[in-house]
């Protein structure tokens, strides 16, 4: 027997194993002749015993079970192009196409599903060598129902994109010039060269072609094998939907569970500044006009950003921040402009950069004022031109994409002393918006703080419903250096740290208490309330003999906790 296991999909995608005369063991055991990875198969999983001229599957009764063609089997005599499911791997099986009896409707309908598979499995493959393997499986199972000698998957997504893929292969006919027709007719025939070759579509739009070319030594109906490959381009295209589609909801996923993870839920403020900000925001955003965001670190630049996307006609596309601090040279020019497969060490397969990615949205650079000469030069042309190339590339890609940049520089001084293009500057300056200071906006200190007990009190699980009077007068005394930023990471910090259900001034980190001198508190009961919490203090401290843990303990409070009381208070010199 010549017969052979395919996977479709799973860990091992694209790998072939051959059944030969012994068993076959499928599990996780270091032993098994097809070793699975994934945790819901079993160590011996099922096993593969030829018997009676017929290779013969047997679950090893394990509890996820093994299933063939979607239904749970113990015991299943195998039948060309069957699949085996086990936990994500999915495993076609493939006989001589001599060996196979007959074309009954189970057969084509099992062709048709292993079809599908392998279209899919190739669109979604990211290893060149893995897509290699799966095409040469994929032309096989053609060549069991049409008698083609060879033949193409070309992928793309418009004549360009298909005649540089096809500049990659090579075959008994000019496959680059094959693809340039078949975009312009849809369907090429050739009988002179033996060869027809189909376009496949996606949503309406070009996404691939289907090629296959005939012996010559053979009658052959190439009218009859058309409307065949038509049929199999019907599958194809169903398969490469379904990619797409999922491609992008993994997208659409990653930008909501980033939008989700940025804490994104509109800009917090009442003051005159943020006031002035908003209504800037909302004559700027429907304009298709580059915009630069200025102010310093931690002021929600960002914030603004997605503000304007989300004001925009663009806002049902993708938007992509990058910050350009954040990566060398090398690695940011990938991810803006994406790279091709060798392009430098480690580029295994191609890949898309933010740029592309972001078609028909937003592109957000953050610190643009860190982005290297070189790729200045590259993004000033992105902006003139819209069009760019990926890293090691030589296709030119057109661009619609609207470009929000934001600094803490001052980009102009910059542009003056040559540290910054100053071409560039004037293109992303289009319209400047400057987001205020937190010391300048005091009157969003406690909207803000509020905003964030809330959202940290939820995300740490406690109870903390409001902020103390005395907490909230150091929080409007302190100058707040690092702005919107560093009041989040404070109250988160409060949140994790207090022990009450309200925010207390002893939970307030130690630069704020000391920076902040504690301000006078008008009325008796607050001033009795102090006097109390300071003679306990005292009379704890001196009734431990000056231990801080001892003390703590008979306070009932944690040693932490008096350390800042102890600094609130302003009593380490009365305890030394």
């Amino acid at each position: 027997m010549d017969a052979e296991f395919i996977v479709v999909s799973g860990p091992l995608l694209g790998a072939r194993f051959t059944l030969g005369t012994g068993e076959v063991h499928i599990g996780r055991a270091p032993t098994a002749e097809i070793r699975l990875t994934e945790p819901e198969a079993a160590w011996d999983h099922c096993l593969v015993q030829p018997r009676d001229g017929r290779y013969h599957l047997l679950d090893r009764r394990t509890g996820a079970g093994t299933y063939v063609n979607g239904m749970r089997i113990r015991e299943h005599a195998l039948e060309p192009h069957d699949q085996v499911s086990i936990g994500e791997t999915v495993l076609v099986y493939r006989e001589d196409p001599a060996l196979i009896p007959s074309d009954s409707p189970d057969h084509m309908l099992l062709r048709a599903c292993s079809l599908l598979f392998l279209f899919r499995a190739i669109a979604m493959s990211q290893s060149g060598s893995h897509r290699a393997t799966l095409e040469v499986q994929l032309l096989r199972l053609i060549a069991d129902i049409v008698p083609c000698e060879g033949g193409a998957v070309l992928l793309g997504r418009n004549e360009d994109g298909l005649r540089a893929a096809a500049r990659e292969r090579s075959g008994p006919v000019d496959l680059e010039e094959i693809a340039a027709r078949v975009c312009r007719e849809g369907v090429v025939v050739e009988p002179t060269r033996r060869m027809v070759a189909l376009v496949l579509y996606v949503h309406g739009a070009i996404a691939g072609a289907l090629i296959a070319w005939f012996p010559e030594i053979q009658a052959v109906n190439l009218s009859d094998h058309r409307d065949t490959l038509s049929a199999i381009s019907t599958l194809a295209a169903a398969a490469l939907e379904t990619a797409r589609d999922v491609e992008r909801l993994q997208a659409e996923n990653t930008m909501l569970m980033e939008r989700l993870g940025s804490g994104e839920s509109g800009i917090v403020g009442q003051s005159a500044a943020i006031g002035k900000l908003l209504q800037m925001i909302a004559r700027v955003a429907p304009q298709d006009t580059s915009v630069l965001i200025l102010g310093e670190s931690g002021t929600g630049k960002e914030l603004v950003a997605r503000a304007l996307h989300q004001q925009s006609p663009r806002s049902a596309k993708p938007f992509m921040a990058i910050n350009c601090a954040a990566l060398t040279e090398t690695l940011l020019e990938s991810e803006l402009f994406g790279h091709e497969k060798g392009a430098f060490t480690g580029a295994v397969a191609q890949k898309r950069g933010k740029l592309e990615v972001a078609e028909g949205g937003t592109v957000f650079l953050d610190e643009i004022g860190e982005l290297a000469q070189q790729l200045q030069a590259k993004l000033l042309r992105v902006l003139q031109q819209r069009e760019f190339e990926r890293v090691g590339g030589t296709r030119t890609l057109k661009l619609d994409v609207r470009l929000i940049a934001a600094t803490n520089r001052d980009l102009s001084s910059e542009a003056r002393r040559g540290a910054f293009r100053e071409d560039l500057y004037h293109r992303l300056n289009v319209v400047a918006l400057r987001v205020p200071p937190l010391r300048d906006r005091p009157d969003d200190i406690l909207a803000l703080s509020r905003y964030f007990l809330e959202r940290a009190a939820a995300r740490c699980r406690r109870r903390v419903s409001d902020i103390a009077p005395e907490a909230e007068r150091y929080l409007m005394t302190y100058s707040w250096p690092g702005n919107v930023r560093e009041l989040e990471n404070a109250i988160e910090r409060a949140v994790v740290l207090g022990q009450s259900d309200v925010l207390l001034p002893e939970d307030l980190p130690e630069t704020i208490l000391e920076s902040s001198p504690l301000p006078e508190i008008p009325g008796a009961l607050q001033s009795s309330v102090t006097q109390v919490k300071r003679q306990s203090i005292i009379a704890a401290w001196q009734e431990s003999g000056g231990d801080h843990r001892t003390a703590a303990a008979r306070l009932n409070i944690h040693p932490n906790s008096l350390r800042r009381l102890i600094r609130s208070l302003n009593l380490r010199d009365v305890l030394e």
